[in-house]
């Protein structure tokens, strides 16, 4: 099969991520740029070997043949793209959030529906090896059925100081953190039944909240799903950022991520470990190797997805269940209650 053309949205600090990561796969070539600012996105061809860059969305999907566009630009943005792609019948590719709200959201996935094309989400840190491994062991029932398990991303790491725009979110750390470790947690448990959830400020000088403690009931086992997620930026002894660190129980023994991409299970006969070391490419940030790495795997699986020899894992009416989770969380936390979901 030909290589897939592709044009490609935005020109960011994760934009740049991305674009490294689809240069590691030979099946795909970008062949489009779109940027609102011009110099930005001359620069950012430049770095990566893009021949045609527009300011114009609307000009480039009209001159250019492309078989999907990935769009990777801020959730308030992304909307109109997806929007777009849809007027023009064109596969699209969006980054996560999908959405600023669940209406929003749920229109999207009808839109493109009716449009009949595909809408993919960039989900990826399910897609992080030690992640896929614990899925494995969890499906493979050498634990038995999970009752409990805590999912937990807090660290000390500036965020706000490596992106001040965020700032002046209104919501951050549900919407930012917490769509992916929701999706980590449907993605192992299933549906959730319930939420309870407690939002904090700690940096005062922000919109939204950089704390969020949830407790969920999740899947036809009832699951109890602990959910801790916080850019406190104070000074942690075991901060393992970005890693994500999970604690699963189950009836015949326990499964868990530990920091340094070891996975560790636990049953009557002992504990067995093996370690998942990220691929490093030349692009890759040392101290983000584990993100870097699941990035790549994700373009590989959504390109897959688009030629149709995969079935997404990640399309946008799974990806709008996770956004429901998210605006339940901020449901719950606003009146202080658990939030019943359907």
């Amino acid at each position: 099969m030909a290589k897939s053309r592709f044009a490609f949205f935005g020109a960011g600090y994760f934009a740049r991520l991305q674009m490294a990561a689809w240069k590691e796969l030979q099946d795909a070539e970008c062949v489009a740029l779109f940027n609102r600012t011009p110099a930005k996105g001359a620069a950012f061809a430049r770095e990566f070997g893009i021949s045609k860059v527009y300011d114009d969305p609307e000009e480039l999907l009209r001159r250019e043949t492309v078989d999907f566009v990935d769009v990777c630009t801020n959730p308030f943005s992304l909307p109109d793209f997806v929007r777009m792609m849809a007027a023009h019948k064109v596969p699209v590719i969006s980054q996560k959030p999908m959405a600023p709200s669940v209406a929003i959201a749920e229109e999207l996935v009808r839109t493109c529906a009716q449009a009949g094309i595909r809408y993919l989400i960039h989900e990826n840190w399910r897609w992080q090896e030690p992640i896929r491994q614990l899925k494995g062991v969890l499906d493979s029932g050498i634990i038995g059925t999970p009752f409990r398990a805590r999912i937990s991303m807090v660290s000390g790491f500036p965020v706000f100081v490596n992106e001040p725009t965020l700032n002046d979110l209104e919501n951050f750390i549900l919407t930012d953190m917490g769509t992916h470790l929701f999706d980590i947690a449907r993605f192992y448990f299933g549906e959730p039944r319930s939420v309870y959830c407690q939002n904090q400020r700690i940096h005062k000088n922000i919109k939204g909240e950089d704390v969020s403690t949830i407790l969920m009931t999740m899947g036809e086992n009832r699951t109890s799903v602990f959910v801790e997620m916080g850019y406190p930026e104070i000074p942690y002894e075991n901060d393992v950022f970005p890693q994500t660190l999970i604690f699963v129980e189950g009836e015949k023994g326990t499964a868990e991520i530990t920091a340094n991409y070891w996975v560790r299970v636990t049953t009557r006969t002992g504990t067995e470990a093996r370690r998942y070391l990220p691929a490093i490419f030349k692009w890759s940030s040392p101290n983000h190797l584990i993100v870097d790495a699941s990035i790549v795997t994700c373009n590989d699986h959504l390109l897959r997805a688009m030629r149709g020899e995969v079935q997404a894992e990640t399309p946008g009416e799974d990806n709008v269940k996770t956004i429901r989770l998210v605006w339940a969380c901020y449901e719950s936390a606003r009146d202080g209650k658990v939030v019943h979901l359907k």
